[in-house]
C-alpha cells in the first residue's frame, strides 16, 4: 500500500466512523470526500461499503452484552424474542426495495449535486420532528426499546428504507422516523445502533458478491487500515451520541447538514470544485 492509498483510507475510515451513526449521512460524506480525494469509481464503492463493517462492529462490541441476552434468551424470553423480531420487522423494508431499486437509485443520484439537495431537504426534515416533540411531549409513548411493538419497528423500517435515498442518513431517517412514530430520542437512536446491524451486514455481503469481480489481493491493506480506522471512530462515536441525546436534541445537526449542503451546491454551481463520481 503506497502512501496516497494509506491517506485515503485513514481519511475515508474517519468519516465513515464519525458519521455512520450521526444523523448526518455517512454515504453523503463519503461521496464528497471520496470526489475531493481522487478516490472514485466502483473500487471505491465497493470500499466504501466494506469499511462500514468496522462502524458495524463498533455497535456489536459496544452491545455485546445487549446482544448475548438477545441470543441466549431466544427460546426463553419473550423480551429476547420480541426484540429479534423487530429488528427482522424493521430490516425487511429496505431490504426489499433496496434489492428492487437500489441500482437505479446509484446510477440516478450517487453525485454531490444530489447528495447536497437531499442534506438539506432532510435538515428540514429534523427541525420539524425536533420542534413537533419539543411542543407535544406527550406525543413520546415509547422510552425504552423493549416497549416497542412489531406495529412501531415497521414503522421505522419504512423510515429506513428512505435513506437509500443518498444524502438521506440512514441513522438519521430511523432515529427522526423513529420521533416521528412515537418512540424517545433515547430509545430512536438505540434502536438506530441496533438495526445498523443486520442492515450493514446484509448491504456489505450482497455488495461484496455483486461487486467480487473487483476485489484484488494488493487492496487487502487499505481495507484492513479503513476498517480499523471505522471501527475505532465509530465506537467513539456511539458513546458519545447515548450521552449526548440524554440532555440535547438534533437541531444542530440540522444546521450543519444545510451549511454542508449549500457548501457543495454553491461549489458545483460557480466551479470551485470539480465533482467527480
Amino acid at each position: 500500500m503506497d502512501a496516497p492509498s494509506l491517506v485515503v483510507a485513514l481519511a475515508l475510515g474517519i468519516v465513515e466512523g464519525l458519521t455512520e451513526f450521526l444523523p448526518v449521512s455517512s454515504t453523503g460524506h463519503l461521496i464528497v470526500a471520496g470526489s475531493l480525494l481522487g478516490h472514485t469509481g466502483e473500487r471505491a464503492k465497493v470500499f466504501e461499503i466494506a469499511i462500514q463493517s468496522g462502524a458495524m462492529l463498533a455497535v456489536v462490541w459496544e452491545y455485546r452484552a445487549r446482544f448475548g441476552r438477545a441470543i441466549a434468551g431466544l427460546r426463553s424470553d419473550p423480551l429476547a424474542r420480541r426484540f429479534a423480531l423487530n429488528l427482522a420487522i424493521a430490516f425487511v423494508p429496505a431490504a426489499v426495495l433496496g434489492l428492487a431499486f437500489g441500482s437505479t437509485i446509484q446510477r440516478a443520484l450517487f453525485a454531490p449535486v444530489p447528495v447536497a439537495i437531499a442534506f438539506v431537504a432532510g435538515a428540514l426534515v429534523i427541525l420539524w420532528a425536533e420542534r413537533r416533540q419539543r411542543l407535544a411531549p406527550s406525543s413520546v409513548r415509547v422510552v425504552d426499546v423493549d416497549a416497542m411493538t412489531p406495529l412501531d419497528a415497521l414503522k421505522v423500517g419504512i423510515a429506513q428504507a428512505f435513506a437509500l435515498i443518498p444524502g438521506t442518513s440512514r441513522s438519521g431517517a430511523t432515529i427522526i422516523g423513529g420521533m416521528l412514530f412515537g418512540l424517545s430520542r433515547r430509545a430512536a437512536t438505540e434502536f438506530s445502533f441496533f438495526l445498523a446491524v443486520p442492515t450493514l451486514i446484509a448491504a456489505g455481503a450482497y455488495d461484496a458478491w455483486k461487486n467480487r469481480g473487483l476485489f484484488s489481493a494488493s487492496d487487502a491493506g487499505m481495507w484492513a487500515v479503513g476498517l480499523v480506522v471505522s471501527f475505532a471512530s465509530a465506537f467513539l462515536v456511539i458513546r458519545w451520541l447515548i450521552r449526548y441525546v440524554a440532555t440535547h436534541d438534533f437541531r444542530w445537526f440540522a444546521w450543519y447538514r444545510i451549511a454542508f449542503g449549500i457548501a457543495v451546491l454553491l461549489t458545483a454551481h460557480y466551479g470551485w470544485v470539480r465533482w467527480t463520481l
